[in-house]
């Protein structure tokens, strides 16, 4: 990558234990590059960690234009963009302040564990990154990123994903640009930068629309996939594109997602996406046909869901279990329990007290059928040929949860009054479904 000119003097890393602005005291450094370094601080003010991100330009426009970064992204509020909290300048060096992210970026955990990430996590990856372009995309001032690929993309503790480094953003309002972006600096990334911007021809939301693909690829295939430069070469001499098709590479990434991945990383920019809005819409068809082929193999299971109503992004996830299901799942199963309780009190009474339970419980229908007047609805739910029959009824309910001693108790008084030997069966309490899409 291209950097901006600096002085040699001015750059070096601080120690574990300085402090700027009498306020941040450095932990450790992250990362550096050439166009500046990022540390880990902690805010002694506010006691909070944060990243600190200097910039090595000394041309006084290129400090201009990293001020009118920090006021920009300032001003951004989106779960996947770092927030910034403060800018300034000590002993001739420029800084900003953000929000930090622990964990380690895409790029540590693939140099960790090379290959390919599950098909569904990078899908709803995407969705977020997507999300984020679109906000930056389409805001007065559009925020083109310029640089997405998998060191600048960090996942944080609660499994999300954030877009990290806007180095190279640049600004549009009213044919203007801004944050490192004049035509005497450009910069870009081999392998997931497109053509137009390696070529400094100029970038648009298109170009991140590239980036964002080819990071894709080689999330899904574990392999790094060869730059546009590379690319237009082989084209020029009617060679083939040195690209390999995603389900080619890998044949779990499949062709439907592979042409959406193709079409994300066209040499000319006008065969992509016409906006982060398309690439998404795109992405979410073959996620949700996904989670839809994932649901009917786990019906035809046994699993019993539904998922007519899950939207397999809801809350950029499509690891979300299905909450709704679960919530009236659990409804259902409180009158069974009071039941199943209830059974089990009465049959533990009717073990104890086999005659007094049955002359009792008939004594007090009969006298509710004398002294309580009800509605017809109600009274034709209580005619019973003898007042003894409710009582032996319940126990009858109930032979099933019973012990071989009450059972026999029980078909001796079913063979005194046959008109109550039928016995319903009892019904078992199943779990409630709860099932994680892929």
């Amino acid at each position: 990558m291209l950097a901006p000119k600096h002085s040699k003097e001015t750059v070096h890393s601080f120690t574990v234990g300085e402090t700027l602005q009498d306020r941040y005291r450095i932990v450790r450094q992250l990362g550096a590059g050439g166009m500046g370094a990022v540390y880990e601080a902690v805010d002694d003010r506010l006691q909070a960690t944060v990243a600190i991100k200097e910039t090595f330009s000394v041309d006084d426009r290129l400090r201009r234009q990293f001020e009118q970064e920090a006021r920009l992204l300032a001003q951004l509020h989106h779960p996947a963009l770092p927030r910034v909290s403060d800018y300034f300048t000590e002993n001739g060096r420029a800084f900003l302040v953000m929000q930090f992210i622990a964990g380690d970026d895409l790029a540590q955990i693939i140099s960790q564990q090379p290959g390919p990430f599950p098909r569904a996590q990078v899908i709803a990856w995407a969705d977020q990154l997507l999300d984020a372009l679109i906000y930056l995309h389409t805001r007065e001032r559009q925020i083109i990123h310029r640089d997405i690929k998998p060191h600048n993309l960090k996942l944080t503790s609660s499994g999300q994903i954030a877009l990290l480094d806007f180095g190279l953003a640049k600004t549009h309002a009213a044919d203007q640009s801004t944050t490192q972006s004049s035509n005497s600096i450009f910069g870009y990334t081999r392998r997931y930068s497109p053509l137009e911007q390696i070529q400094d021809q100029g970038t648009s939301p298109q170009s991140d629309i590239y980036a964002l693909g080819a990071t894709l690829y080689h999330l899904l295939t574990g392999i790094k996939p060869p730059d546009a430069l590379t690319r237009a070469a082989a084209l020029a001499h009617s060679k083939r594109d040195p690209l390999t098709s995603g389900n080619e590479a890998l044949s779990i990434v499949g062709p439907e997602l592979a042409a959406v991945l193709n079409k994300a990383m066209a040499l000319n920019a006008t065969d992509r996406y016409e906006d982060a809005t398309q690439f998404r819409e795109a992405l979410k068809r073959v996620g949700r046909k996904d989670f839809q082929s994932n649901t009917q193999v786990a019906g035809n299971s046994g699993s019993n869901h539904s998922s007519a109503t899950l939207d397999p992004f809801d809350s950029y996830s499509i690891l979300k279990p299905e909450e709704n299901v679960f919530q009236i799942s659990k409804r259902k199963h409180v009158p069974a329990l009071f039941a199943a309780v209830l059974a089990i009190v009465l049959i533990a009474i009717a073990v104890a007290y086999p005659g007094s339970v049955t002359n009792t419980s008939a004594g007090l229908l009969e006298s509710a059928r004398h002294v309580n007047v009800r509605p017809a609805s109600d009274a034709a739910t209580l005619r019973l040929s003898k007042p003894e029959a409710p009582a032996k009824s319940a126990v009858v309910r109930n032979s099933s949860a019973s012990s071989s001693g009450e059972v026999k108790r029980v078909n001796d008084t079913q063979k005194r009054h046959p008109s109550n030997a039928t016995t319903p069966k009892s019904r078992s309490v199943k779990p409630p479904p709860f099932s994680i899409a892929p």
